[in-house]
């Protein structure tokens, strides 16, 4: 029998980005208070991961597929996250602004069959390099409301990453927000997928 999966996230791209692979999947965004007590970035998106995805799953009672995820910024061993207001933009853009930093997305794949649970946990890193910007540039993108929701204050599938982004080491879709082709093999290596 098929099992159900189900994507542990209210974000639109997380959304889009798994749906593109062909995966059925529906989506029970996790209300959980996030813990952090980790320091290290690949090390707090883990955490983060499994956080949702057993959010999620404790509320699950039949046999099901959860995959949590948590994406944070990393400059100057700094980590990231959204920004609280506009000024807390500028400035996490300013300091973007004319070098390399690290977006590391932590994924979570929990499997519950009868009373017994698999758990795989994994990250990506990707690095990015940004353009220098002026003052006046970072306010304006500012302005859109586009950083807002997005940590590192920047979306790179957006204008922004058009204008301003040189060059990233590593998997795009791991800087939107999942890393789909390495969740999609880790599923196949767990043969929760179904051959088309």
């Amino acid at each position: 029998m098929k099992k159900k999966i189900i994507l542990a996230s209210a974000s639109p791209r997380r959304k889009e980005l798994l749906a593109m692979t062909g995966i059925e999947f529906i989506c029970k965004p996790s209300q959980v208070e996030e813990k952090i007590t980790k320091s290290e970035p690949q090390e707090v998106v883990e955490e983060l991961s499994v956080q949702k995805a057993k959010d999620i799953m404790s509320r699950e009672l039949s046999d099901c597929i959860v995959i949590g995820s948590d994406t944070v910024v990393s400059c100057g061993g700094k980590i990231l996250g959204k920004p609280v207001d506009v000024q807390h933009a500028e400035k996490m853009l300013a300091g973007l602004a004319g070098r390399a930093h690290q977006v590391y997305t932590g994924v979570t794949i929990l499997i519950k069959q009868g009373n017994s649970l698999i758990e795989k946990v994994f990250h990506e890193c990707t690095t990015v390099y940004v353009y220098p910007m002026t003052e006046i540039e970072i306010k304006n993108y500012v302005q859109t409301g586009e950083p807002m929701d997005k940590a590192g204050g920047y979306g790179i599938q957006t204008a922004f990453g058009m204008k301003y982004i040189q060059k990233i080491e590593g998997d795009y879709y791991n800087v939107v927000g999942l890393p789909v082709s390495r969740l999609y093999q880790e599923l196949k290596l767990l043969k929760v997928l179904e051959e088309k």
